[in-house]
Formats: C-alpha cells, structure tokens, sequence
C-alpha cells in the first residue's frame, strides 16, 4: 500500500525515500567475500562489476573508456559533447576549469561550457573516438539525446558502437511534439521503431516512475536508465525542473516495472541502472539492494587522476544551451586525486566509502550472505525512523 501523506487541503503526496534513509538488514547467514560475484550482464555484454561512467566530458573521454573496459566496467562517451566537436579537447577542458578556478563570476564557466557546446557536431570526429576505443577491445558505448539520435546513430555504427544510450533527463516513450529552432515541427524520436531498426542493444532514460519504466521497456530497450543524473552539481530537482523522485523508491517502482514486464513477455528481462545519488561504496550497494541491476558513477570517477576534467566534474545537462541543469564543481585536488583502479577496486585507505566501491559491494553481500547480484536484490531492507 503507497504511503499518501496530506500536504494542504485537497492534496495529497506519497511518502518518498532517498537512499539515504533506508539500510540493508543481514540475513542469518555470511559467506566469505571471495565467493560472491559482482559480475553484471547486458545483452552480450559482460563486465566484471556492475558499474556505468555518467556521459560527461568531465570523466569520459576514449582513453578512459578505454581504462574503464579493462578494469571490467563501462565507460559512456557523450556522443554529443566536446569529443564530437573540437579536435582539441584537452585544451579546451583546460580553458574550462580554468574559467571555473579562477573567474570571480559564478556563471561564467557554465557559459563557457555552452559556447564550447554551440559548436556544430562533426560525425567524422565522433567516429574517430569511437573507433579509438573500439579497437582497443572494450566494449564501446555511446549516449546521444532522443534528439539527436537518427542523425547520429548511423555514424556510430559505422565506427563500431555496441550500447546506444539514449538518455536525456528525463524521457518517455512518447514524446508530443518535436519543434526546430526555427519554429518548424517534425516527427519525434519513436523508440520502438527506433530500437526494433538496429541491430545493437539499446538503453534508454531516465525515468523516475513505474508507467514510464514499464512504457520504455515496452520499446525494446535492453536497459532503463532511473534517476536524474549525479546530484552533485546537478540542479534539475530543486533549483529549475522541480523534477524528481528519491532515489531509493525510484530504483524499487523501476524494478516492480521490471517484474511486470517479464511477467506480461514470459520471461524477457530488462536491466534497471540506477543514475542519482551514488557517490560512495555505501551508495552503490544500496541502490543494488533496492533493485537496481548496475549502476552510474559520476563524481567518484571525475575525481580520479585519469578524469579529462582534472578533478572538476559536471553533468552532460550543464551544457543545455538555454536552460542549464548544472554546475561546475571541484570534487578533488590535483594532489589528492586517486587512480581509477583504486577508486573501482581499491585498494583503500579512505573510510568513507570513496575507494574500492567494488570491493565494498563485494563484501556487503558477503556480510548480507548472498553469492551474486540478482540474489542481492532480495536482500531485507529497514527505514529509518
């Protein structure tokens, strides 16, 4: 039965929680930690932890998609950013967080990340990222906006892409209406049709709700996306959208979706990412118990020394050309920035949950007594009061 709390005469609210508020509750039993897998699956695809980068030039750029395959995660290349419009990206990013360090005023860098953006998309040099991690053996993935994605698409087949995401703050299965610039209405992005053409796996979201979870997975898509991106930095729930569901119901109604939907297939499986709100070890594994199939990091991998952004982190939607959902952040000091191998599997000297967050999940479902990750999904869980 939902939680309705009355908040004013004639309305009413559902009672929400965060990830924060709930814990894990172990089981009678333990096992040891070297028992368990962290092993996550999609499609064809298989990774060693169940762990996705957040498509910002802040994080991913190809050599750390690169990186990240080999450490048996999965880096997402923004196939709409900096990458797929200048050639010289590093030293744009350098005049980025410059601007963000130094300028007194508190806007300027996110404008300079929109002018940075206004620059027109070049397939030729997104495919040229593409095929750099392709070849490197990882599996490669790349997000492109519903907006963008017909024309982008074709492209990055072509140069090898195995995982389209196709991700935007928040998206649905169906969208009303779709204008130009120029005031001219075209046809919008229809995901069945979109996903039945190709021929790779597609993600899609986020979403924040059961219908909608049920309503994308209902597209085909192998994958949805819950959540509205990393909190920090991020500014779409309170300061401009007012958009959001906590994280921790958000996961659990996406996952009621997910047993919906195998029931109504007989037996066709959606992934559910979670995307909000995960900044520690403590983060992750709780989003996982709460339903989640993998999950996306943001700021614990901008924070890393291989991060393009040299310890500044933004989210993709800080670069919207009109209305910006985000800002530049610092997240780590040049001297304190850890590898990414130590930050995804340690190890760890740091008590707070920021360093082997593989390793953490690890032993958290060794301590709740499960063996792998879809067991772990039926670990107990308490609210705090």
């Amino acid at each position: 039965m939902r939680d309705l709390v009355e908040i004013g005469m004639g309305r009413t609210a559902r009672r929400t929680y965060e990830l924060g508020d709930i814990s894990i509750v172990p089981s009678r039993r333990t096992r040891s930690s070297k028992d368990v897998s962290t092993a996550w699956q999609i499609d064809a695809y298989r990774f060693s932890s169940p762990i996705l980068s957040h498509p910002t030039d802040a994080l991913v750029s190809p050599s750390v998609a690169i990186e990240l395959g080999k450490l048996g995660a999965l880096g997402v290349l923004n196939g709409e950013g900096l990458w797929a419009r200048h050639r010289d990206v590093e030293a744009k990013i350098a005049e980025l967080v410059a601007i963000a360090a130094e300028d007194p005023d508190p806007y300027a860098a996110v404008r300079h990340l929109q002018k940075l953006h206004a620059a027109p998309l070049d397939s030729g040099l997104l495919g040229e990222a593409v095929a750099q991690v392709r070849e490197a053996g990882v599996t490669t993935a790349v997000r492109v906006s519903p907006q963008h994605a017909p024309e982008l698409t074709p492209a990055l087949l072509a140069a090898g892409v195995e995982i389209l995401v196709v991700h935007g703050t928040i998206i649905s299965a169906e969208h009303v209406a779709q204008v130009d610039a120029d005031g001219t209405q075209r046809e919008p992005l229809n995901l069945k049709t979109f996903i039945a053409d190709l021929d790779v796996p597609v993600i899609a979201g986020g979403v924040h709700d059961h219908r909608t979870a049920l309503h994308l997975m209902r597209t085909g898509a192998a994958g949805v996306i819950v959540g509205y991106g990393s909190a920090a930095g991020a500014t779409t729930t309170g300061e401009v959208l007012g958009i959001g569901v906590p994280m921790a119901t958000a996961i659990a109604d996406a996952a009621a979706a997910r047993r919906d939907y195998l029931d109504e297939t007989g037996g066709r499986y959606v992934h559910v990412i979670a995307d909000g709100d995960i900044h520690s070890s403590g983060d992750l594994v709780k989003a996982i118990a709460c339903g989640a199939d993998a999950a996306v990091l943001g700021t614990s991998l901008a924070a890393t020394s291989s991060a393009p952004g040299n310890g500044w982190y933004w989210p993709s939607a800080a670069a919207h050309p009109d209305t910006p959902r985000g800002a530049l952040l610092q997240v780590a000091a040049d001297e304190d920035r850890p590898s990414l191998e130590r930050v995804l599997n340690g190890p760890s000297d740091d008590p707070y949950g920021e360093l082997n967050v593989v390793g953490a999940l690890r032993r958290a479902m060794a301590k709740a007594g499960y063996c792998d990750l879809k067991e772990f999904q039926r670990v107990g869980l308490s609210v705090h009061a």
